[in-house]
């Protein structure tokens, strides 16, 4: 996620503590915060692989984005974004049919975040256009999107025709 971001204009910080205790340490963290200086948005990503019940992560996304909505603004100093901070649960696992929202932040899947980013990377004609090589991961999923076709069979755990 952070590579997309930073690839489609965003200043890009990972893992951001935020809340200094008195004591040592911190309140939380931001797992990924992108900020896009000419459109003036500013977006927080928290990604989760785990299979923990809605219940449990919306209490953990809840937390995770009360952090982003207190201590963002001061990170921001000056910089006034032109509409709310949009906050993603970027989720491997489970549907957002049922819970398009945890936390007070929207819910994206994983395959569905793929798909965006292969619909927009994915049909390049030539070289011309390939992803800088500082994307890797960016990189690979354009070289799959390109070679779809050679590569379906592995992808559909079939043996490839030569």
């Amino acid at each position: 996620a952070a590579e997309w971001y930073e690839y489609s204009g965003y200043f890009v910080r990972r893992n951001v503590p935020v809340g200094p205790r008195p004591g040592g340490g911190f309140e939380g963290e931001l797992t990924i915060l992108a900020v896009h200086l000419d459109q003036r948005r500013v977006v927080q990503v928290e990604p989760s692989m785990d299979a923990h019940s809605w219940e449990k992560r919306e209490a953990r996304y809840r937390a995770r984005f009360a952090a982003g909505t207190r201590f963002i603004p001061d990170l921001l100093g000056d910089f006034e974004p032109a509409s709310p901070i949009r906050q993603i649960a970027l989720i491997g696992l489970g549907s957002r049919l049922n819970h398009p929202t945890l936390g007070g932040g929207e819910v994206l899947t994983l395959p569905d975040f793929l798909a965006e980013i292969i619909a927009s990377i994915g049909n390049v004609a030539d070289a011309s256009g390939a992803v800088p090589q500082q994307y890797p991961i960016l990189r690979t999923l354009q070289f799959v999107a390109e070679n779809r076709r050679a590569l379906m069979a592995a992808l559909l755990d079939q043996v490839p025709i030569p």
